[in-house]
């Protein structure tokens, strides 16, 4: 019985799925069960359990098992990353290997012949072998292999014929294997996740880091990368069109991907360092600028003030946060919520981080002294009604956007502030006077990302003492406890983090009359917060940070790092 029907008979498929997953694999040419997956229509793990049952082989969990050096050398690391399949067991003359593909036989005839031993298959997640070759052979330790062997080569040398066309193929080879090695870096980042790659140069160490969830995490390359630090940077530098031979100054370029039909851009930044150059890229999804404002997981009383405030027709309008607390994507959901045929909307960016449909972008450019304020006077001949700058950085650009308000349009832009109501002092600082900052500033978010608890892992549990602030014990707004809280345990899916993905917490300050005579006093951040909580035009990150825990969404230890409370 063929194991679509297996699956169908055992409850785990319905005929209709069947059906489906039987047309499109006839489309894509690929096995049945990777369809199934594929079209979740059955977990991976479950599909390959039903797999050896009926196939009478063993199915093994890579995670909860640690081999021995003698088993990860027992094959020829060549073959693991190509037929994507770990030896398990070595003994007596035997092999057990493990796969998610027990089919391949052809491939097998390989393994023996290499090792010489009798093979036993086992079955294993395809997701397991990947995360246990790159636990224990490395991200792209094949391909550094390989230029590993081509560069032996070429030192040693030929003994034969015609050594010219022996070297040029070496380098055709090495530089081939540059760019899959590359490739294979930046997939690698995509698969995991990581929002920034960071290339870092040591003496005798080549680091190569994942920031995930906004913690760096190591890439888990092998160690041989460091032997070719400069072919790395090169091949990033020509993928972003940058002057490859310039090592003494930075430089700044962008570089299109497509990974399996997904578009990324990726902004380089590449900086000399004490042993080479230093590379960190940002990855950016194009999907991620689809992204609507009631996606954002804003509360629903602060969505509700906020949407309000974007219709206004004029104003300033701030975002506030940290570097990599989603500023931009919060700003850019927002021009989608109010952008419609009758308006023009007009951005000014350093840099212009995604393309949004109907808006037009305009790119700094400090070398022909087009900066944030030259741009935005520009802009106001361009008849717009929304603006929005990239960020508020100086007197020029601040005073330039309350004129572009107090002429009539709606202006966005982010600060780097802690909180909301540090907003309107970090204008006065920049020496704009009380009476603009009244007269154009309508509304401050302050955001912040939290790291989601993984699901797969987490557990619930009662506060221990000491482990929250004394006043969430009995909600800091009055109202339900706080109860159990979400335990980080730490598995597979979450690389033993105990997080997965983030949300954002948010906190908005809407200005009132009160509030604009406290500004025009001059008065501290703190006593404008004081104020706007009285008159509950503050929703603050504290209640936000409250209700995410309580919620079970993150954790207490996640949340006081993250807000300040």
């Amino acid at each position: 019985m063929a194991l679509g029907s297996i699956l169908v008979a055992r409850g785990i498929l319905t005929p209709e799925q069947l059906a489906l997953a039987e047309t499109e694999r006839r489309a894509t040419g690929e096995r049945i069960e990777h369809t199934i997956t594929r079209l979740g229509f059955a977990a991976s793990s479950r599909v390959l359990e039903t797999l050896a049952e009926e196939l009478a082989l063993p199915f093994v969990r890579l995670n909860e098992w640690t081999p021995d050096i003698e088993t990860l050398q027992s094959v020829p690391s060549r073959l693991v990353f190509k037929l994507r399949a770990v030896p398990y067991a070595v003994g007596q003359g035997r092999l057990s290997l493990a796969t998610s593909d027990p089919l391949r036989l052809d491939s097998f005839d390989e393994v023996r012949a290499a090792t010489g031993l009798h093979l036993d298959l086992v079955l294993a997640d395809e997701r397991d072998i990947a995360d246990f070759i790159r636990t224990h052979y490395g991200v792209a330790g094949d391909v550094l292999a390989a230029l590993g062997a081509n560069a032996a080569s070429t030192e040693i040398g030929t003994t034969h014929g015609n050594d010219g066309e022996s070297d040029r193929a070496n380098d055709d080879a090495s530089e081939a294997s540059v760019v899959r090695l590359v490739n294979d870096l930046l997939a690698e980042a995509v698969r995991e996740r990581a929002t920034d790659i960071h290339i870092e140069p040591y003496e005798k160490e080549l680091h190569v880091r994942y920031r995930i969830d906004g913690r760096l995490v190591d890439a888990g390359v092998p160690a041989t990368i460091h032997q070719f630090r400069n072919a790395i940077t090169s091949r990033l530098k020509i993928m972003a069109n940058l002057n490859i031979a310039e090592r003494r100054r930075s430089q700044d370029g962008r570089i299109s991907l497509r990974i399996k039909g997904q578009e990324y851009d990726l902004r380089m930044s590449v900086i000399p360092m004490l042993h080479g150059e230093g590379v960190v890229l940002r990855v950016l999804s194009k999907k991620a600028v689809l992204v609507g404002l009631d996606e954002l997981g804003m509360p629903s009383e602060l969505l509700s003030r906020w949407d309000n405030l974007v219709q206004r027709p004029h104003g300033i309008l701030l975002v506030t946060g940290p570097t990599g607390s989603g500023k931009s994507t919060t700003l850019y959901a927002s021009l989608r919520r109010i952008v419609k045929g009758d308006t023009k909307a007009i951005t000014v960016e350093d840099p212009v981080e995604y393309n949004v449909p109907g808006v037009n972008q305009i790119q700094v450019n400090h070398g022909v002294g087009l900066d944030f304020a030259a741009g935005l006077r520009a802009i106001l001949r361009h008849d717009p009604d929304i603006i929005m700058i990239g960020e508020i950085r100086d007197r020029e650009t601040a005073e330039a956007a309350v004129q572009a308000s107090l002429t009539g349009h709606l202006v966005f832009s982010t600060l780097h502030t802690n909180d909301a109501s540090s907003a309107a002092t970090r204008l006065l600082d920049m020496g704009i006077e009380p009476f603009l900052v009244t007269s154009t500033l309508e509304g401050v978010i302050a955001q912040r990302l939290l790291r989601r608890v993984c699901r797969a892992c987490m557990t619930l549990r009662e506060p221990l003492a000491g482990e929250c602030p004394p006043d969430w014990l009995a909600s800091p707004s009055g109202g339900a406890e706080l109860g159990l809280i979400a335990d980080a345990v730490g598995c597979r899916e979450c690389r033993n983090s105990g997080y997965s993905g983030r949300i954002g917490a948010y906190e908005l300050l809407m200005m009132t009359d009160s509030l604009r005579e406290e500004i025009m006093r001059r008065a501290s951040s703190n006593a404008l917060a004081r104020v706007a909580r009285t008159e509950g035009a503050l929703l603050s990150l504290r209640d936000a940070a409250f209700t995410l825990v309580q919620a079970q969404i993150t954790t207490p230890a996640e949340a006081l790092a993250s807000v300040r409370v």
